[in-house]
C-alpha cells in the first residue's frame, strides 16, 4: 500500500510538471545572435527568468536586422529588436506593430584621442566613416544639430558609408578623421584611445529632445499582444529582471565575457560601461520628445527612412509591467 501510494504521489508530481511545461509558451525571437541583444537574452535564459515568467525562447540567428524584419512580418517570428522609427512608419502604412523599450544607447562621432578637432566645425573639409548608411539615425541628429550651428555636414565633408566593422577598420587606420558607428564599436573605440567629439545624447538634448528615449526596443504585433497578454508582461518582466542584474552585479558579466568579443579588459570595460549607460528607466516615453524627433527624421530621411510617415502614430509605445 505503501508503495502504491509513492506511486501515485510521484504519477500526480509527474502530471502537475507536465502541465505546467505544457501551459509554458515558447516565443519565437530572431535577432543576430552575435550582437549586443544576445547578452540580455542570455542573462535571462541562464537566470531563469523566462521560466519563472512563464516562457521560454526560441531564439532565432538572423544575419541582420532587415532579415529579422521579414521574419516577423512573416510570421516566422514572435518579436525582434529594431527602433521606434521602423515601428512608427508600419503603423503609419497600416501594420499593427508595437514597441517595448529596450536600450537608449545611441552613437557619437568619435575622433582619435590626439586630433586636433574639438567641434563639429572643425570637421569641415573632413572624411567621416558612417555605418548604417545615408539614413543612419546618429548621423541625421548630428546633422540637424549641426545646421542650428550654420554647419551643413553633408556638403562640408566627405562621407564614407559601409558596414559597423569596416567603419571601425577604417577609424583605426586613419583612414577617417572621424567615425559614427554603432555603441558597441565606438565603446571599442573607446578603450582603442578614441574620445567622442559630440555624442548623439548632446545633440539629441541640445535639439530640445528628450535623451531618456529608448531607440531600440523589442517589437511585438498588436494582436499578439491582445491574444498573449501575460506572455508579453512576463517577457518585459524577464527583460527588466536581466537589466537590473546586469545594472549592477560584475559575476553576470563575467559570465558574458565569452559571448561579448571583448580583446582586452579595456573593451570589456567599455562594453559593460555602454550597456549599461543604455538601460532605460521604467515608465511611459516621452511621446512629445519622439513626435519631435520623428519630424526631424522624416526631414533628413525623407521617404527613404520614413516612408510618407511625418507625425507619431498613436500607439507606437506599450509598456507592459511597468
Amino acid at each position: 500500500m505503501k508503495l502504491t501510494r509513492h506511486l501515485l504521489g510521484a504519477a500526480a508530481a509527474i502530471a502537475l510538471a507536465g502541465a505546467a511545461f505544457a501551459e509554458e509558451a515558447t516565443l519565437r525571437i530572431a535577432t543576430q545572435v552575435s550582437g549586443t541583444v544576445n547578452w540580455e537574452l542570455t542573462t535571462i535564459s541562464s537566470q531563469g527568468f523566462d521560466k519563472a515568467n512563464g516562457f521560454t525562447m526560441a531564439v532565432q540567428d538572423v544575419a541582420a536586422g532587415p532579415a529579422a524584419q521579414i521574419a516577423f512580418q512573416g510570421g516566422e517570428a514572435d518579436i525582434i529588436v529594431s527602433d521606434w522609427l521602423w515601428v512608427a512608419r508600419m503603423r503609419s502604412e497600416g501594420n499593427d506593430y508595437v514597441f517595448i523599450p529596450y536600450s537608449k544607447a545611441v552613437g557619437a562621432l568619435m575622433v582619435k584621442g590626439d586630433s586636433p578637432a574639438q567641434s563639429l566645425a572643425d570637421m569641415k573639409g573632413k572624411k567621416i566613416g558612417i555605418a548604417g548608411g545615408p539614413v543612419d539615425k546618429s548621423w541625421l541628429i548630428l546633422r540637424a544639430y549641426a545646421q542650428t550651428q550654420g554647419i551643413d555636414l553633408q556638403s562640408e565633408t566627405e562621407q564614407v558609408f559601409g558596414a559597423p566593422p569596416l567603419i571601425f577598420e577604417t577609424a583605426m587606420n586613419g583612414e577617417t578623421d572621424g567615425a559614427i558607428n554603432f555603441w558597441h564599436f565606438n565603446a571599442k573605440a573607446q578603450a582603442a584611445g578614441f574620445r567622442p567629439l559630440m555624442t548623439v545624447s548632446e545633440a539629441a538634448l541640445a535639439l530640445g529632445l528628450s535623451d531618456q528615449t529608448p531607440l531600440l526596443g523589442y517589437v511585438v504585433k498588436g494582436e499578439f499582444l491582445r491574444q498573449n497578454p501575460e506572455i508579453v508582461h512576463g517577457f518585459a518582466a524577464a527583460s527588466r529582471a536581466a537589466k537590473d542584474l546586469l545594472a549592477s552585479d560584475e559575476a553576470a558579466w563575467d559570465a558574458l565575457r565569452p559571448i561579448m568579443n571583448a580583446k582586452s579588459d579595456a573593451q570589456f570595460a567599455e562594453l559593460k560601461a555602454g550597456f549599461r549607460a543604455g538601460i532605460p528607466a521604467p515608465g511611459p516615453v516621452d511621446e512629445a520628445s519622439a513626435a519631435k524627433m520623428l519630424e526631424i527624421m522624416a526631414n533628413l530621411g525623407g521617404e527613404e527612412l520614413m516612408g510618407k510617415t511625418t507625425t507619431l502614430p498613436e500607439g507606437v509605445f506599450v509598456h507592459p509591467g511597468s
